[in-house]
């Protein structure tokens, strides 16, 4: 009896190790897919000299993210974007739509500043994503050496062709190891000619 025992727990074993390949295969293949998948949804641009780098995605509930990183160091961590409008909201279910790059070349001269001409370089990403009832939100960053600026481009529904931003997302969350300086916050309407806060306060 002994023989038939240890033939079925070697069949059983061969089971087990032929099921456990099949589970790593597949685990495989939905680590790939899942990778392929975010590497498709997730857009990054870099600066002309590859040092600074923007990644821009959406999570899981369809919310703009992105962040920011320098050499490979995170500068700023997965910070959301968005907004909520009178027309509709921009803010979660998105989906992505399509992304156009382009260089920035520009040289301008002003006498009032440390350097009086300035060539600007940089890269530029625009990323167009819709909502459920496709409804359209564009973001633009720009990425130089040294900077990265953004903007938002919302295309006219309709006979609708303005709208009221009810709410904004835009954020940036810092790594705990950021240092920080902070300054005063001026009142609002005070100052000369009830300005402020048009300008910083004192350090």
């Amino acid at each position: 009896m002994s023989e038939p025992v240890f033939r079925s727990f070697f069949t059983l074993k061969m089971c087990l190790f032929d099921t456990n390949l099949k589970m790593k295969k597949i685990f495989n293949r939905l680590f790939l897919l899942l990778l392929f998948s975010g590497t498709v949804s997730a857009q990054e641009i870099s600066s002309p000299d590859k040092n600074l780098k923007v990644r821009l995605f959406l999570n899981s509930s369809g919310t703009m993210m992105y962040n920011v990183s320098y050499n490979g160091i995170i500068m700023l961590e997965d910070s959301p974007l968005g907004m909520v409008t009178n027309v509709s909201d921009f803010s979660q279910g998105l989906s992505f739509i399509e992304k156009h790059e382009r260089n920035v070349n520009k040289s301008y001269t002003e006498e009032k500043i440390k350097k009086s001409r300035v060539d600007y370089q940089a890269h530029e990403m625009t990323v167009t994503y819709e909502t459920a009832k496709k409804e359209k939100i564009s973001v633009v960053f720009q990425v130089s050496n040294n900077n990265i600026a953004f903007k938002y481009q919302l295309a006219q529904n309709g006979e609708t062709a303005r709208c009221t931003v009810e709410k904004e997302l835009s954020g940036f969350k810092f790594p705990q190891f950021t240092t920080t300086f902070l300054t005063p916050q001026a009142s609002p309407m005070m100052g000369w000619k009830a300005t402020k806060p048009s300008y910083e306060e004192e350090y």
